[in-house]
């Protein structure tokens, strides 16, 4: 299942701003394409409250939750929201206890049950223990810490690579650990420092967790964390799981890439312009026959279309299939000329041709 946090940890991003009818809108998006859990933001946050009302009157299935730190006064505001989830930020790496907190193992666990206990007295009905910093954690404490959130009154321990330390065989064995440990949820948090957020969930959610963090176009802190889009696409495309929604997700990228400035790689997975863009003439013949040769998937059920073009790159085939799809009739003799054309042209032009370009140079070939 998939926590989305980017109202929370995306907008967290440099130079990112959502106001607040942007992240109503984001919310909306969210909840049409079924996440499981939507983080609406932290503890403090301008406008959360305004904000919360909202996506509680919107009525989607999607929970909601609010960030919090470890700390009972801030738990109490977070009450006041009215949601029925909270998750609690807790590190639990000696640096961040010693350097940032200037505290020590035994004080950060009577800490973190006073907060559990808190957040339970407040009347909040789900409360998620999130584990700072874990891959930089011994992991026995950090263990200990789980368990102590467990029998405090926790619902789901998060643990959270804060840096993007692990690679999908450490997040593995460190799920496969904690699962067999605790009776309660587990999510992971999973930083791109190394490229590796999106692997490192999937792998989570297939080694036991229940839960994977994740924002739309992976934005966030630094690097950003895994993907909403990629994970939903191939939980559903992929896995069969069809509480999501995969067609609805061009547009929440779009959306999420004008609020965030962050653009979109024509080449970016699951929702690039030019992910099923092609002019090799290989792969374009191949498609002509079966577009499951080289289409992981049907590009309409992300909400886009298939794109091919002639170039530098296209054969005779290639060339032919064009020329079929506009209707045009060439024979054998002109075929080879033509091609040696568009491949020239294209190399002159450094792109693929656009379709009056090739007509046109269809007819200066013919007619001349």
């Amino acid at each position: 299942m998939l926590i989305d946090t980017t109202l929370r940890e995306g907008a967290q991003l440099f130079g990112a701003y959502f106001n607040l009818e942007t992240r109503k809108r984001i919310a909306s998006s969210l909840m049409n394409m079924g996440v499981d859990e939507i983080e609406l933001g932290w503890v403090g946050q301008e406008g959360l409250a305004l904000f919360a009302s909202h996506a509680l009157a919107l009525g989607g299935k999607s929970e909601l939750s609010v960030w919090s730190p470890c700390r009972e006064k801030d738990i109490e505001t977070a009450a006041t929201l009215g949601l029925k989830r909270i998750n609690i930020g807790v590190p639990v790496s000696d640096l961040h206890i010693e350097k940032r907190l200037d505290s020590d193992r035994q004080a950060i666990l009577r800490k973190l049950a006073s907060a559990v206990r808190t957040a339970r007295s407040c009347g909040f009905e789900y409360v998620s223990v999130g584990l700072e910093d874990i891959s930089r954690a011994d992991g026995d404490f950090a263990l200990s810490m789980a368990l102590h959130a467990e029998i405090c009154g926790a619902s789901r321990v998060r643990l959270a690579d804060s840096l993007g330390q692990l690679t999908p065989l450490a997040m593995e064995k460190l799920v496969t650990k904690f699962r067999s440990k605790l009776n309660i949820d587990i999510a992971v948090h999973c930083h791109d420092d190394f490229g590796m957020a999106t692997a490192n969930s999937f792998t989570a959610l297939e080694a036991g967790a229940d839960y994977a963090d994740c924002s739309v176009l992976g934005i966030g802190e630094r690097a950003g964390i895994s993907a909403t889009e990629e994970l939903v696409a191939r939980l559903t495309l992929r896995e069969g799981n069809s509480r999501y929604s995969t067609t609805v997700l061009k547009e929440t990228c779009m959306l999420v890439s004008v609020a965030s400035k962050v653009a979109i790689p024509r080449t970016k997975a699951v929702v690039g312009t030019d992910i099923f863009a092609c002019e090799s003439g290989l792969h374009t013949h191949a498609l002509s026959k079966s577009p499951e040769l080289f289409e992981p998937y049907d590009p309409e059920s992300v909400g886009t279309a298939r794109k091919m073009a002639v170039g530098g790159k296209s054969g005779r085939a290639a060339v032919r299939n064009a020329l079929t799809e506009y209707g045009i009739d060439c024979g054998t003799d002109s075929l080879s000329t033509l091609t040696e054309a568009v491949r020239q042209l294209s190399l002159r032009l450094e792109r693929p041709l656009t379709r009056s370009e090739f007509i046109k140079l269809n007819d200066e070939e013919v007619y001349s």
